[in-house]
């Protein structure tokens, strides 16, 4: 277990820890980072009363896995945050292994919040995949999104169809008419993922009513679901461990993407599955609503059990992980696109312009920058150069992401294409982001560069318009 209590005297026992992570030059400028320690997935994402609240994964005072609380920001305008203290800790029988992944809703102005204690039991001799794990699917409730009231048990073991393992987790609550839909994440005993799906009327009382899967296994684990609307299409969104690797497809150890789905009276059919992502760090997707109707994104800017890459050198400096830029998601062309909110245009400075065949070179001295390139007709190829070791390029049909040193590991991910018509890069101090063709495709990476001044350069046989932007950091109280 971690207590609030125990938070409190770590925080007077290791204030010089917080000063390390200060001096560290790959601290990012305008994505949300753990104030020190170790972040992964983001949690009960919401908006109440002009107030975003960020939630996530964290533990605070160590820079590799550990017991799970929720740290928690705030924003009003995704550009000023305020570090508040984090919202839930394991500090019970219900969660004593981690306060798990979870996610809220607002109903009659209450914020309603749900999320898996963990529970590892250490009795017995134990597989904890079959055997051994407690997953509590555990609710809460606060009028403010600061105090909460007690941890109320809604689901448990026993209350997941029999043919489940002990891996069901990550609850998500979509409102549909009168009735309240929860999906959980799921792994069968046949190592099959699964979403389950169970309906409420209160939010405190559920009763399973049926199970979101393919007609053919898909991973054995699907992590994180996210079952929402845009437009009118439903989709759900899921995290798949256990997928093949392919030349330009389920390139890293675990995925994250989506579904089309289609409801008919309770059943659920499931088109093709989309990535979200084909970059090197995105993993555990989280959406919700806010106040003027936007359905935003966020995502965890690393990935679990990923063997392949080095220990990121933020280590030494005591912290690791940051989450992705919020994006909005566009449903058109039967596809979710994704886009940086547009918040962060206020970020932009000194504004540089020039045709494609008329650039040579342009040196930033912090990497902190954004690239728009539109070109006049679909590029036949290109080479641009974002980093000394970093190097995106296009032959006609496969767009690649090169990674050299800098990469720590990272070596090379490609997307399928047949054309490219627009570009958009965000580049942070040891992050990389990209939006091709209007957002249709994302490329999401960490890299850390031995130098922040760079020189970027463009090769390219197609003509047309390139802006760049220093990106001014954001303010975190």
């Amino acid at each position: 277990m971690y207590t609030k209590e125990e938070y409190a005297k770590d925080c007077q026992i290791h204030n010089d820890m917080r000063r390390l992570v200060d001096s560290d030059v790959n601290r990012l400028n305008y994505h949300l980072m753990a104030p020190a320690g170790w972040l992964n997935d983001p949690n009960g994402l919401v908006e109440k009363n002009g107030i975003n609240h960020v939630y996530f994964q964290y533990t605070p005072f160590d820079a590799g896995w550990g017991i799970k609380s929720w740290g928690h920001y705030t924003t009003k305008d995704w550009l000023t945050y305020k570090e508040e203290e984090p919202f839930v800790f394991a500090d019970n029988r219900l969660d004593r292994d981690g306060a798990y992944s979870g996610s809220a809703i607002v109903k009659d102005g209450i914020i309603h919040y749900f999320y898996t204690g963990n529970v590892k039991l250490l009795d017995g001799d134990y597989d904890y995949i079959l055997t051994g794990r407690e997953q509590n699917t555990i609710h809460l409730t606060s009028s403010d999104g600061f105090h909460f009231s007690g941890k109320e048990l809604v689901l448990a073991n026993s209350d997941y169809p029999d043919d489940m393992t002990t891996h069901v987790r990550d609850p998500k609550i979509l409102k549909d008419g009168e009735k309240y839909i929860m999906v959980l994440g799921a792994r069968s005993i046949e190592d099959k993922g699964c979403a389950l799906v169970y309906h409420s009327t209160d939010l405190s009382h559920w009763h399973y009513v049926t199970r979101i899967q393919t007609s053919e296994k898909f991973g054995f684990m699907w992590e994180c679901p996210d079952l929402f609307k845009l437009g009118n299409q439903l989709i759900l969104s899921v995290s798949p461990q256990g997928l093949e690797k392919e030349e330009a497809r389920y390139q890293n150890v675990f995925q994250s993407g989506y579904f089309l789905v289609d409801e008919n009276h309770g059943d659920y059919t499931v088109r093709k599955f989309e990535e979200f992502d084909y970059g090197f760090d995105f993993y555990a997707v989280q959406t919700f609503e806010d106040e003027s109707g936007r359905r935003i994104l966020m995502a965890w800017m690393g990935l679990p059990m990923e063997s392949e890459y080095q220990e990121d050198p933020t280590v030494k400096y005591n912290w690791r992980h940051a989450l992705t830029m919020p994006r909005k998601l566009v449903f058109q062309n039967d596809a979710v696109y994704q886009r940086p909110l547009k918040e962060f245009e206020k970020l932009r400075k000194n504004e540089f312009q020039s045709q494609i065949s008329e650039f040579t070179q342009w040196q930033t001295e912090n990497c902190c920058f954004e690239i728009n390139v539109t070109f006049s007709n679909p590029a036949e190829s290109f080479s641009l150069r974002l980093r000394d070791d970093v190097i995106l390029t296009f032959d006609g049909s496969l767009l690649s992401l090169k990674m050299g040193e800098s990469g720590f590991g990272r070596t090379q991910r490609n997307i399928a294409l047949d054309k490219v018509s627009r570009l958009q890069f965000f580049s942070d101090t040891s992050s990389i982001e990209i939006f091709i063709n209007g957002g249709r495709y994302t490329m999401t990476s960490r890299v850390f560069s031995d130098t922040l001044k760079q020189i970027i350069t463009f090769d390219s046989k197609s003509d047309g318009q390139l802006t760049i932007y220093d990106l001014k950091k954001f303010n975190i109280e």
